[in-house]
């Protein structure tokens, strides 16, 4: 019976133990099992039931009521599940992407406290205020504000891959006054959260004047160069302050987060008079 329906000994057994495929008859003196040829449609069902990915007990469940709606309920659900699945493996496949692409930039990236212009791409933040201003402070003050951005994604049912694309801003205002106040601390997500949620928002294309950072305590001091840069050449800022961590991969330290940093303001550029 095993051998001509491409299944196992060990398989039937497991059938007749949970009441799903009985044997016609098993002998009482070896307790080997015999099948009718018969038998053969009630396995099918009980195989292709198990491919569309029913429980045996779901399976035994409907074998023994016979109602075709009770199949359909639970192939409903089933097709919910496989859904959430894809959704959770798109998510996961979107995170590696991003994740290469961090790689890739991180080696690619000018070497610290170089300024470029470069163009950004429409990016996804989802953001929260920031309860303590970590530029008053230290780096555990800025994982404080980390430990806040996780815990609330947690309550807003957003997925922890995300908390491994982070930055921070500060309003223009605070930046055009060398002000240093955090104001939101954010994550970076991608096209598909933006379009499953409403609570995200858009950061618009254009140019950003960077400067990249590889310590978490030069931020302020690159973060001035950047300023000065800016104004010696007459770019006007026309957004907030982000600093945007790049990737936590370049070095391998279990005491302290390192952080490779690209701090960028965007800018409009004015004629030379």
């Amino acid at each position: 019976m095993a051998e001509l329906n491409h299944t196992t000994v060990a398989t039937l057994r497991l059938y007749d133990k949970e009441g799903l495929l009985t044997p016609t008859y098993t002998d009482p003196a070896t307790g080997y099992r015999y099948y009718d040829i018969q038998k053969n449609a009630r396995l099918d069902m009980i195989q292709y039931m198990k491919e569309l990915g029913m429980s045996l007990g779901e399976i035994r469940s409907v074998l023994k009521s016979g109602d075709l709606a009770r199949i359909e309920s639970i192939l409903a659900e089933r097709n919910e599940q496989i859904y959430a699945e894809i959704r959770d493996l798109k998510t996961q496949q979107n995170a590696v992407e991003r994740a290469i692409h961090a790689l890739e930039r991180y080696r690619k990236s000018p070497v610290r406290g170089t300024i470029s212009l470069e163009f950004n791409e429409r990016r996804y933040i989802w953001a929260m205020p920031c309860t303590k201003n970590f530029y008053d402070g230290d780096l555990a003050d800025f994982e404080d504000c980390l430990t806040e951005l996780r815990n609330a994604l947690i309550q807003n049912h957003i997925p922890k891959i995300h908390t491994y694309s982070i930055g921070t801003s500060i309003l223009r205002k605070d930046f055009e006054e060398r002000r240093f106040a955090v104001d939101q601390v954010f994550i970076l997500g991608d096209y598909t959260l933006y379009k499953t949620r409403n609570d995200l928002r858009i950061v618009d294309a254009g140019m950003y004047a960077c400067i990249y950072a590889d310590n978490y305590d030069e931020e302020v001091s690159y973060a001035n160069r950047l300023f000065a840069y800016c104004r010696e050449h007459h770019y006007r800022f026309s957004g907030d302050y982000i600093c945007e961590v790049l990737s936590e991969f370049n070095v391998f330290d279990e005491n302290r987060r390192n952080m490779f940093l690209r701090l960028q303001v965007p800018i409009q550029f004015e004629e030379q008079k």
